[in-house]
């Protein structure tokens, strides 16, 4: 017997509503042998990097031919496209407004197709909720064996935005806090490679984060002293800013956005 197909659903609709509810009835409507799998429905609503970084940093430890729906669209109902996208191994199932660029970045080989064909919509179709009559039932119709090539043409101006890197500057790097998870922890646009090798082995940095100096560079939590704000390289390969077992973002009063220096000279 071959193996459930496997939906994931990434969104901002939050949960007290019944959007995703709604979007799983449409799925399984369609297909009831799918496994649906929710990865968030929390990305930072309108958050275009937010939905970028979390389906950028979740998609890859899923089994191949998974289709995973991305569904941060303020751009609903509007001219912007519906995509197909199929990687090396899975499918993507979004809005073309960028939600999907550490995808295009980190996917050696990919395929984009406007996904226009209507036969494969929900009708009659909202102008407001594409979730339920666009993406979740393209999603259904490919996990029932439906062809990505019967959904759409092959397109190359799909948007895309670069993911921010840090900037060389004078004495020091230049970077920011890309989001704040739910622990509290600051993750930063800096990597393992934009750190002096010598701060990997002595286990010393220089960032400077609001008015605050980040100065010890440690392995995980527990190596941190209590109350003590210190960098680690986190799982996705991010430099963070974290605290054992507190709240970093909230000691420190400093959220998304907030500009990062690591001092170089």
């Amino acid at each position: 017997m071959p193996p459930r197909p496997i939906i994931t659903l990434t969104t901002d609709y939050g949960t007290n509503d019944h959007l995703v509810g709604t979007l799983k009835g449409v799925i399984l409507r369609i297909n009831p042998e799918v496994t649906i799998v929710d990865i968030t429905h929390n990305v930072t609503p309108y958050d275009l990097l937010d939905g970028a970084l979390t389906i950028g940093s979740a998609y890859s430890y899923f089994p191949a031919r998974t289709i995973h729906v991305v569904v941060v669209d303020p751009g609903v109902g509007t001219e912007r496209r519906p995509l197909l996208v199929s990687g090396e191994t899975q499918y993507f199932v979004a809005p073309d407004n960028g939600v999907l660029s550490l995808v295009y970045e980190k996917e050696p080989s990919l395929l984009v197709r406007h996904a226009n064909v209507e036969h494969y919509y929900l009708q009659p179709m909202s102008k407001t909720f594409h979730g339920r009559d666009v993406f979740a039932p393209i999603a259904g119709w490919l996990a029932k064996g439906a062809q990505s090539n019967s959904m759409g043409d092959e397109i190359t101006d799909y948007k895309k935005f670069a993911m921010p890197k840090p900037k060389p500057a004078a004495g020091s790097t230049k970077g920011v806090v890309l989001r704040v998870d739910g622990f509290g922890n600051l993750i930063t646009n800096f990597r393992a490679e934009d750190l002096p090798a010598a701060a990997i082995e002595s286990g010393t940095v220089q960032f400077q984060v609001g008015t605050h100096t980040i100065s010890r560079l440690v392995d995980t939590f527990a190596n941190g002293a209590p109350g003590e704000v210190f960098a680690y390289i986190g799982s996705n390969g991010f430099v963070e800013f974290g605290t054992n077992r507190g709240n970093a973002s909230r000691s420190l009063a400093i959220g998304r956005g907030s500009p990062v220096t690591l001092a170089t000279a």
